[in-house]
């Protein structure tokens, strides 16, 4: 059983999805126990054609090896971001993604992870999620980071919507918006 992240009491404003978000319909929840069948199976899909084309594995060991690799994230996360804001990203009701946000740190909001279904890929929900965050990281003056794996598509809505890479952490690439 993997620990779960644990929850810092949050701003209101952590949870509040803004006009454009409550649109979709998309709401923010934090994440429970109750969530990590989903959770796991989101990481999966998010990783899956990545490990198809590097490893020449049958579906029981890619399986095996991503909900492994979840585990070890989770734990990461919940002990490097305690008191970040995990959160479910629901769209009518449903879980579609994962957003997790750190702000700790005065002048920045990390976006520790962001993820969703690929059946909510490609509709706006990315880009209205990442707009959402840029709006919070304007009203407090603060910056919005992320770290980038190189070979990440979303690289390209990250340079589309001002983010600038500002250095590099072997595989992945710290990018920023200044407000």
């Amino acid at each position: 059983m993997t620990a779960a992240p644990r929850q810092a009491p949050a701003p209101a404003s952590a949870l509040d999805p803004g006009p454009d978000l409550a649109a979709l319909p998309v709401a923010f929840r934090r994440e429970t126990e109750a969530d990590i069948p989903f959770l796991r199976r989101l990481y999966r899909e998010m990783r899956w054609d990545e490990l198809k084309d590097l490893l020449d594995w049958d579906d029981a060991t890619r399986v095996a090896f991503l909900d492994q690799q979840f585990d070890a994230q989770r734990m990461h996360y919940g002990k490097a971001y305690a008191d970040a804001d995990f959160l479910v990203v629901e769209r009518a009701g449903e879980p579609v993604g994962r957003l997790y946000l750190y702000r700790g740190h005065p002048e920045d909001i990390r976006i520790v992870d962001i993820g969703l279904l690929a059946a909510a890929r490609n509709g706006g929900l990315g880009t209205a999620l990442l707009r959402r965050i840029q709006e919070a990281g304007r009203m407090t003056g603060r910056s919005v980071s992320i770290h980038v794996e190189v070979f990440n598509p979303a690289r390209r809505l990250y340079d589309r919507l001002g983010f600038v890479e500002e250095g590099e952490h072997g595989p992945y690439r710290l990018m920023r918006w200044r407000p």
